[in-house]
C-alpha cells in the first residue's frame, strides 16, 4: 500500500507515504502540529509558499486554505506524525490562563529545532505499535505537554492558539481573487469568509454580475 496513517488516538497520527508525491488542498479545523521524519512538504497558500525537509517542525493553522505536497526523497517515505490541536482542547489548556494578544496568523509556522519537541514529539512514535486501546488520559498529556512547550519556545505562539474565534464577515472580492484556486466546497468559502452558504452564493452572484455588467 503507497499510503498509510496510524491514529493513537483521534488528534494524534502517523502517516507514511511511499508514492511518487501526494498532494491534497485542505482548510483544517485544527492546528495541525507536525513533525516530518522523512521526506519533504511543501505547503502552498494563496501569498506564502513553504517548503519542509526531514526534521521540520511546523504547525499549519486553522481556517487556512492550502495546497500540500507530501514527497518521499532520498530513497525514504514521506512519514510524518501530526497532532490535532483542537479549539475544545486548547479552551481547556487556556482557561485558567491570561493571554495579552489574540491576532491569529494566516502563516505556517515554522518551529527551530529544540530538544524539548523534539523529545515530545519522538516519544509518540512507541505509542503507534500497541496492540492495545491508546490510554485517552496519556494522550491528554502528550498534547497537553506539546502545547505546553510550544509556548516555553515561541513567545508569539498564544495569539495562534489562544484564538477561538471563527472568520468573521470580510470583503469577498479580495478573498476570492487570493484564493479562487482552490478547490473547495462552497460552504467552506462561506465559513472561511464568514458567511452562511445562501449569503455566500447571493454576494458571490452579485459580484460576478457586476463584473459582467462593467459596474
Amino acid at each position: 500500500m503507497d499510503y498509510e496513517v496510524n491514529y493513537i488516538n483521534p488528534e494524534i497520527k502517523i502517516s507514511c507515504y511511499q508514492g511518487k508525491l501526494f498532494k491534497t488542498e485542505a482548510a483544517f479545523d485544527d492546528h495541525l502540529l507536525v513533525w516530518l521524519i522523512s521526506g519533504e512538504t511543501r505547503i502552498i497558500q494563496a501569498e506564502h509558499t513553504f517548503t519542509f525537509g526531514a526534521g521540520s517542525t511546523f504547525m499549519i493553522p486553522r481556517n487556512q486554505l492550502a495546497t500540500i505536497i507530501n514527497t518521499p526523497k532520498d530513497g525514504l517515505p514521506h512519514k510524518a506524525v501530526a497532532m490535532h490541536l483542537s479549539i475544545e482542547t486548547l479552551r481547556g489548556f487556556y482557561v485558567d490562563k491570561e493571554v495579552q494578544s489574540k491576532t491569529g496568523t494566516d502563516k505556517v509556522i515554522s518551529f527551530s529545532p529544540h530538544p524539548l519537541l523534539q523529545s515530545c514529539l519522538t516519544s509518540l512514535i512507541p505509542y503507534f505499535e500497541l496492540q492495545d486501546p491508546f490510554p485517552e488520559e496519556v494522550a491528554t498529556l502528550k498534547i497537553t505537554e506539546a502545547i505546553s512547550i510550544l509556548r516555553a519556545i515561541n513567545k508569539e505562539i498564544d495569539s495562534v492558539l489562544a484564538n477561538f474565534d471563527d472568520p468573521h464577515k470580510i470583503d469577498l472580492t479580495s478573498f476570492m481573487e487570493k484564493n479562487f484556486m482552490f478547490n473547495m466546497p462552497l460552504t467552506k468559502f462561506g465559513y472561511l469568509t464568514g458567511r452562511s452558504l445562501a449569503t455566500f452564493k447571493r454576494d458571490f452572484l452579485k459580484l460576478f454580475i457586476r463584473r459582467l455588467s462593467g459596474g
